[in-house]
């Protein structure tokens, strides 16, 4: 026992020790700065005091100089976009890019050499002339030119409209856990030092210049606070212009001549002590709203809000946001402890808004309710970042998480609006409200991540949901363990004893234990696990009509009517029964019976699927089975007695989606087997003769049975620069096996256009010797250059409105398949570019580019591309072939509905085509040669939200 007691002593106080061991560096910042609005520059000079705390001499200092960030498209930041999905910077031009140079770094005076980083052109290294013992302190200066890109993330300006932010070399974070430099990003925030800043700001008269800090100008903050409404904008300080005389000689006279010069400037000086960071946004159309809020203590703060004339009925009751969301917090945590707080409409990379020092900048809302809840969000980062600065990169939950907490405490305490879909910063869809609906989807699906997992290894999607939502919850879960009232208590001594500071998530586990004097070991543990915070109840089945969504207490049936069309079952109507939901099932399934008011017959879809989850090789593993039955043909006699034909399939299937080591890789590889059991109705006719020597025909309706076992091996990457798709498939029936290999790659113009280059090779080959039966038997599998009809497509897998039409618009649909021509041959006996040996196609299709496309003149956009096939197979290699042995065929592709239905008209094809086209359709070739795909077989959630798993 006495051991024990001695083992838990030592560990009490080896965790009070190191409580009491904590340091932190102190950097102050004076800086001159001048904003040029003609180019866009700024032009400052930094003197930064640093004092080295540290119980470590220090021979260098890590340096962020992130303008850099946006110098080339090489850089961290540049890459992540692309991940994340962004193309808009990579492929920008260079006038809208930035960089920071003409630094001279100086230490006391003595001039400092400097090491680039070994990966990223944002971050220095600055050689210490002189070690810096624990305890000194240093002076460096340097000067600096920022090149201002335009606004691509957080900072940079639109226009002249300015959002200066991560603008200044800036030390890295030295802490206990060492140097903490890292690349700026757009996923992912930052770790900053605490000090005190002086900056002087110069910008042409003008301007309105918001702020981290106080401003010292004692008539411009007059100025400020009487510029309210559109009057006052238009009357109070015009752009004024200095003129000079300028003497030119013509024949030897002079000539003097009024020449205008840039604008009057003005300097502003800003005060603010203890921050980590520095901000400020100048625009000339900006209205501001200002008033004060006096806190229980007394402490009065002064509060700006800034924005343009467009959005004033949206910001109308600002002010108002501003105090509801300073006096929730300080009540709640403590009490905000800055003389100013201002928040500012600003452009960004991303919907939402974005925190800094005593100032936020929010994109332009389309709704009070909206404007709330970023407000009340972002200034609930003066306390969860500002005042507690832990390190965002390391650990986003412990920022974003905490704040969104309060921000469900707040909604349901104080909201004035109760937005229904709130915008924080960057939200995974914007039809549904519940993100936690998604979170717990992706925990469901195993592709969620730990709390403690790096902003930078976050998946897209993950980012959002799991520093937001996951943090919110973890955070309730703590308040639940606590009680409310012990949880409160508990937060306001964390905050009281750590602000000003740069705590950890340990550092809140063990403030926590010591304020409630409970064990949370459990509960932090789960800071490293995937999965849901706490066991799932067990469910109760709720039935829901049309739509409804599973959660922790319920699963959820739903009921809902259900309706499809085809020319031969004419207008189908039914009802389906499933459980296919967000935060779905391992069980999934779904029945779909509909009466076809034209075939008169019962048709539907069914479908049931059970997924496990490994998480080793292999991420998931659906055991899987569909069955599908409507009608293909009906065939009317002479006697008005009509015949109707269809199919039933039954089609099991296995399928085993590949785990990526990387959680933010956006490939995906997967192999499945598929066996189709396939029961197809034909028409027999059989001629005989009447006594009377009549002749008369009789139909009979057969039914055959067959099976095709597929294999399919599918490689993908949705990644947003050159994504691409191949796929091997090896099937088996009977009497063949039919290989094909299918490769996508598209090549990215620029953010908005690109080119898509398709490649197919094939071969068939017979089991046993090749027979004119077994030809004819295979014939709908064989090997197709010319587009495939609707009778090829021999595992019911693709929409067909007229599947066996041979005349009609139904009949120009089409799939994509195999060679993939756009030209049909249907009325051949034999199709041009059919064969039951082998065959290779390439495929090219690419957007108009603006320079030639003369439908840009058009006020809306029409996706037209241009498309080319090429192909070639094994028949036109025989010695007796005629003609090319390579066809073509060109022409225009408009793509609708995300390339859901594209349409073609083939303006250009080979001699066997052309005269094929002569022969069969003299009248309206050009209209009845278009052909279309409606490509709703293969839709993913993807191509809405690429951040969707699948």
């Amino acid at each position: 026992m006495k051991y024990l007691f001695a083992f838990l002593f030592l560990t009490v106080t080896s965790a009070s020790f190191a409580q009491q061991q904590y340091w932190q560096q102190q950097v102050n910042f004076s800086i001159d700065v001048k904003l040029n609005d003609s180019d866009h520059t700024l032009d400052g000079f930094a003197k930064i005091e640093y004092i080295n705390h540290s119980p470590d001499t220090l021979r260098y200092i890590w340096f962020h100089v992130w303008p850099n960030a946006y110098r080339t498209d090489r850089t961290a930041f540049s890459d992540q976009l692309l991940e994340n999905g962004r193309t808009d910077f990579y492929f920008s031009n260079a006038k809208d890019r930035g960089y920071i140079n003409r630094l001279d770094f100086r230490v006391n005076n003595v001039l400092a050499k400097t090491e680039d980083h070994p990966q990223h052109i944002d971050i220095i290294k600055v050689l210490l002339p002189q070690p810096l013992a624990p305890g000194a302190s240093i002076v460096i200066t340097t000067p600096f030119h920022v090149q201002l890109p335009k606004n691509f993330s957080r900072g940079g300006h639109v226009g002249k409209s300015y959002q200066i932010t991560q603008w200044y070399p800036k030390p890295a974070v030295y802490d206990r856990n060492g140097w903490h430099p890292m690349p700026y990003l757009d996923q992912g925030e930052f770790y900053s030092e605490f000090g005190n800043y002086e900056v002087k700001v110069t910008v042409p008269k003008s301007y309105v210049v918001l702020s981290t800090g106080e401003l010292q100008n004692k008539e411009e903050l007059e100025w400020l606070k009487q510029r309210n409404t559109i009057t006052s904008v238009a009357a109070v300080q015009k752009p004024a212009f200095k003129k000079t005389t300028v003497k030119k000689s013509v024949n030897k006279k002079t000539t003097p001549a009024i020449v205008p010069t840039q604008e009057e400037t003005k300097t502003l000086v800003f005060k603010q002590i203890n921050v980590h960071d520095f901000a400020w946004f100048a625009d000339r159309k900006y209205i501001v709203h200002f008033d004060t809020l006096q806190l229980k203590s007394g402490h009065v703060v002064n509060i700006f809000t800034a924005f343009t004339e467009n959005n004033k009925a949206v910001w109308k009751n600002s002010i108002q946001m501003m105090k509801d969301a300073v006096t929730f917090r300080s009540n709640a945590i403590g009490e905000y402890p800055y003389a100013v707080v201002t928040a500012v409409e600003a452009p960004m990379g991303f919907p939402g808004g974005m925190e800094y020092p005593c100032i936020t900048s929010i994109t332009p809302m389309s709704s009070a309710a909206d404007l709330e809840s970023v407000i009340e969000h972002e200034v609930g980062h003066n306390w969860f970042q500002a005042m507690l600065a832990s390190n965002e990169r390391q650990y986003p939950w412990f920022d974003e998480g905490i704040n969104s907490y309060y921000d469900e405490r707040f909604d349901k305490e104080l909201s004035r609006y109760r937005s229904s879909n709130p915008v924080k910063k960057k939200k995974l869809l914007n039809f549904n409200p519940d993100e936690n609906l998604f979170l717990h989807s992706f925990e469901q699906w195993h592709v969620d991540q730990p709390l403690n997992t790096p902003a930078d290894s976050l998946g897209e999607a993950n980012y959002g949901l799991i520093a937001y939502e996951k943090g919110a919850d973890f955070m309730q879960m703590l308040e639940q363990k606590l009680g409310r009232t012990a949880f409160d208590a508990a937060m306001q001594a964390y905050f009281q004893q750590w602000q000003g500071k740069h705590p950890s998530p340990a550092d809140l586990k063990y403030s926590l234990e010591q304020s409630s004097g409970q064990n949370l070991d459990n509960e932090f543990a789960l800071l490293n696990k995937k999965g849901a915070l706490q066991p799932t109840p067990k469910r109760k089945l709720s039935i829901k009509p049309f739509a409804g969504t599973n959660n922790s207490a319920t699963n959820t049936l739903i009921v809902a009517p259900i309706m499809g069309i085809n020319k031969y079952d004419g207008f189908m109507i039914g009802g389906a029964l499933t459980n296919y939901t967000l935060e779905p099932r391992a069980f999934q399934f779904i029945a779909a019976p509909m009466y076809a008011t034209k075939s008169k017959e019962l048709n539907g879809i069914a479908r049931a699927s059970y997924t496990f989850y490994p998480n080793k090789k292999f991420q998931r593993i659906t055991v899987a089975v569909n069955a599908l039955k409507f009608n293909t043909d009906n065939f009317t006699d002479t006697a008005n007695q009509t015949y109707v034909t269809g199919f039933r399939k039954l089609s099991p299937s296995l399928k085993f989606v590949f785990a990526e080591t990387n959680p933010r890789s956006t490939r995906e590889r997967f192999i499945q087997w598929k066996t189709f059991f396939i029961s197809e109705d034909n028409l027999r006719f059989k001629s005989d003769t009447f006594p009377n020597g009549n002749r008369y025909t009789i139909i009979n309706k057969e039914t055959g049975t067959r099976y095709l076992n597929q294999l399919r091996f599918v490689i993908q990457d949705s990644r947003a620069l050159y994504p691409y798709r191949g796929e091997l498939m090896a099937e088996q029936a009977k009497d063949f096996v039919r290989l094909a290999f299918t490769g996508n790659y598209y090549f990215n113009y620029n953010e908005r256009l690109g080119a898509n280059i398709r490649f197919f090779a094939g071969k068939f080959i017979y089991l046993g010797e090749r027979t004119i039966s077994k030809a004819f038997a295979t014939d709908a599998f064989h090997l197709n250059l010319s587009a495939p009809k609707g009778s090829e497509d021999y595992t019911y897998s693709n929409y067909f409105f007229g599947r066996s039409e041979q005349d009609g618009f139904a009949a120009q649909q089409m799939m994509m398949r195999d060679g993939g021509f756009k030209v049909r041959t249907d009325f051949l006996a034999n199709k041009i570019g059919k064969t039951d040996n082998w065959l290779m196609a390439l495929n090219f299709s690419t957007d108009i580019p603006d320079q030639i496309n003369i439908l840009r003149i058009l006020p809306f956009t029409v996706p037209l591309k241009i498309y080319v096939d090429m192909g070639t197979y094994a028949n036109a290699w025989q010695p007796d072939a005629e003609g090319s042995r390579v066809l073509y065929n060109a022409g225009l592709q408009l793509s609708l509905f995300k390339n859901t239905i594209n349409i073609y008209a083939p303006l250009l094809y080979s001699k066997p085509y052309k005269d094929y086209f002569l022969s069969t359709i003299p009248e309206k070739r050009f209209l009845k040669n278009i052909a279309f795909t409606i490509d709703i077989q293969n839709l993913s959630l993807k191509k809405f939200d690429r951040r969707l798993p699948f």
